[in-house]
C-alpha cells in the first residue's frame, strides 16, 4: 500500500471516519455466523468486536480499542471472515461485510477467499505425506525425482544439492520472492514455463543465485519446485494430490487448489479489491503457483488444519501427520522457520503460523503449538493486513493468550512549551496539514478529516499507536525555528513544509 495512501486513512479520526469514495455497504452491519451456543461466547464476541487493538500501545496506559465495523471503514476492507480456536476445537466463526462492493453479498463463514502465502504451510503437509508414504525424501537432492524440470545446474549448487527441508524453510538460496498471479484476460503460463521465466510467465527464471544453507530468503520460487516434484512423483496434478492427501481427510470442504477457480466454485468466492476500495480486475488474479499461493479456502477450514497439528503434536491424531512429523515440522529448521510455517516464542508463547498477501487479498493464520488456541482471519482487500492483526489482538486479550502481539512504546517527557514550536499549518502533498495542542496533547490534523493525538518518541520525534512503523519528525532551522515535518512509514516518506 502506498504511504499516501495510508497516510490518509491514519489522518482520519477515531470514529468519524470520511470514506473518501469508499462507500461501505449497509449489509456489512449484518455479520453472518457460526457460534457454539453458548452466552459465554456470544459476550465473548461482542467484547472483540468492540476491542480491536492497535499494534502499539502506550506503556502505562491502557490500549485504545476500537470497534471491527469502524475498522473495516477505516482500512477500506469490504469484507473478513473470522475463526476463533479454543481447547482444540472451533468455538466460533462468523463473517463480517461483504464479498463485493457491487453486488451487496454479505460474507458468510463459508465464503472463499485466497489463501495466499498461507498456501504454503497447507501445501507443505501434503508434501511430508508424501515423505511418510516413502514417496519423497526430505533430505535428498530434488533432482533426483524431478523429470519435466532440474534445478539448474550452477556453480551454487556444485556442492551442495537442493533438497526439500531447504525449499520449505526457504534455506534453499532460491530466487523470485512472490507472485503477483495473472489477471483474467492474461495467459497463464506452465509451471515449467514459470520456472523457467519463459514467456507468458511474468516472473523470473527460479535459479540458485546462493548456495543452500547460507541465508534465510523467502522463496515462493522454492515452493513451486516442490510443486512440479510432486506432481513427477505420483504423476497426478497437484489439485487432486493435495484433495486427497489434506483437504477431503479434516473435511476442508470449502478448500481448493484448483487455479483457475472452477465456474462452479465461483459464485463461493469473495472479490478482491485494490486499496482505493475498486475491485481487481476480472474479480480476483489465477494463480499457477498452486503450492506458493494457489488455495482458495475459509478460516474456518484453515482453523481445521491447525487444529489437526496441535492435535497431531499431541499423539491425539494421525489424520494428516504422525506426531514425529508434525515434531519435525514445528522444529525451527533455519532461523524462525519449520517446515512450511513460521515459528515464534517459545514455551507456552510458540506459535505456529503464516501471513497471505494476493492481488486483493491479505490472511493471517496464527496457533499455539501448546495449549489447542489459535484464530483464522481472512480479508478481501489490499488494506486488510492491518484489520486483521487488529482482530488478532483482540482474540489473544479476549482469551488471554500467552502472546498479546502488541510492542509497548514509552512516552518521553518533553516540555509542553516544545509543543507551542510546532504549532502551525504545513502543506504536504496530500492537503493541508494543521497542528494543534489541546491540553498536554499535540495533535495533527489532514485537511478535512479529523484530529489525531501523536506522542513523543523524542522532542522531535513523534509516532501514533495506530501503526507500529509510522514517525513524524520536526526539522528546525539553524535558530531552532521548525520550519517542516518529515512524515517516514518504513523507507517512504512525504514532506510538509510549514507555511508563513
Amino acid at each position: 500500500m502506498k504511504l499516501q495512501n495510508r497516510l490518509r486513512l491514519l489522518l482520519i479520526a477515531g470514529l468519524t471516519l470520511s470514506l473518501c469514495a469508499f462507500s461501505f455497504p449497509s449489509s456489512a452491519n449484518t455479520p453472518q455466523s457460526v457460534i457454539q451456543k453458548n452466552k459465554t461466547t456470544s459476550e465473548r464476541i461482542a467484547r472483540i468486536e468492540n476491542g480491536l487493538l492497535p499494534a502499539l500501545a502506550i506503556k502505562g496506559k491502557p490500549a485504545k480499542k476500537f470497534s471491527l465495523i469502524e475498522r473495516l471503514r477505516f482500512h477500506k476492507v469490504p469484507g473478513v471472515s473470522v475463526a476463533v480456536i479454543n481447547n482444540y476445537a472451533i468455538e466460533w466463526a462468523k463473517g463480517y461485510g461483504v464479498k463485493d462492493v457491487e453486488t451487496n453479498e454479505p460474507v458468510t463463514v463459508d465464503t472463499m477467499f485466497q489463501a495466499a502465502s498461507i498456501s504454503k504451510p497447507v501445501a507443505t503437509i501434503g508434501m511430508l505425506r508424501l515423505v511418510q508414504a516413502g514417496q519423497l525424501n526430505l533430505d535428498e537432492d530434488v533432482n533426483v525425482k524431478l523429470k519435466s524440470w532440474k534445478v539448474p545446474d550452477t556453480s551454487f549448487v556444485k556442492e551442495k544439492s537442493v533438497t526439500l527441508r531447504e525449499l520449505v524453510s526457504h534455506s534453499a538460496g532460491l530466487t523470485v520472492h512472490g507472485f503477483r498471479g495473472y489477471a483474467a484476460t492474461e495467459t497463464v503460463p506452465t509451471l515449467v514455463q514459470l520456472l523457467n521465466g519463459e514467456k507468458p510467465a511474468n516472473s523470473a527464471r527460479i535459479i540458485n543465485d546462493i548456495e543452500p544453507q547460507k541465508i534465510w530468503r523467502y522463496s515462493g520460487g522454492g515452493f513451486c519446485v516442490m510443486q512440479l516434484l510432486m506432481t513427477d512423483t505420483t504423476g497426478k496434478a497437484f489439485p487432486q494430490i493435495m484433495q486427497e492427501k489434506v483437504l477431503s481427510r479434516i473435511g476442508m470442504t470449502n478448500s481448493t487448489y484448483r487455479q483457475p477457480l472452477p465456474v462452479e466454485r465461483a459464485k463461493q468466492a469473495a472479490t478482491g479489491h485494490r486499496a482505493s476500495g475498486q475491485i481487481v480486475k476480472g474479480k480476483w488474479h489465477t494463480y499457477p503457483e498452486m503450492a506458493a499461493a494457489g488455495l482458495w479456502t475459509t478460516p474456518m477450514d484453515l482453523a481445521k488444519l491447525a487444529i489437526e497439528v496441535q492435535k497431531a503434536k499431541l499423539g491425539k491424531s494421525a489424520r494428516l501427520l504422525s506426531q514425529a512429523m508434525t515434531e519435525q515440522m514445528l522444529t525451527r529448521q533455519f532461523q524462525n522457520w519449520g517446515l512450511g510455517f513460521n515459528l515464534e516464542g517459545k514455551d507456552n508463547k510458540a506459535t505456529f503460523g503464516h501471513g497471505g498477501a494476493n492481488e486483493g487479498f491479505r490472511c493471517q493464520l496464527t496457533a499455539f503449538v501448546n495449549g489447542g488456541q489459535g484464530a483464522v482471519v481472512m480479508t478481501n482487500s489490499d488494506t486488510g493486513g492491518a484489520l486483521a492483526q487488529e482482530i488478532i489482538r483482540a482474540i489473544a486479550a479476549e482469551y488471554g493468550w500467552a502472546q498479546s502481539f502488541i510492542i509497548e512504546r514509552e512516552v518521553a517527557s518533553v516540555d509542553a512549551k516544545v509543543y507551542q514550536t510546532y504549532v502551525g499549518e504545513y502543506t504536504t502533498p496530500l492537503g493541508k496539514l494543521s497542528v494543534t495542542v489541546e491540553g498536554d496533547s499535540l495533535l495533527v490534523e489532514l485537511q478535512g478529516q479529523g484530529k489525531i493525538e501523536i506522542y513523543p518518541e523524542s522532542e522531535v520525534k513523534y509516532f501514533t499507536p495506530e501503526v507500529a512503523n509510522l514517525s513524524l519528525v520536526f526539522n528546525k532551522d539553524e535558530n531552532g525555528k521548525t520550519i517542516s515535518i518529515t512524515i517516514r512509514q518504513g523507507a517512504q516518506e512525504i514532506p510538509a513544509k510549514r507555511l508563513p
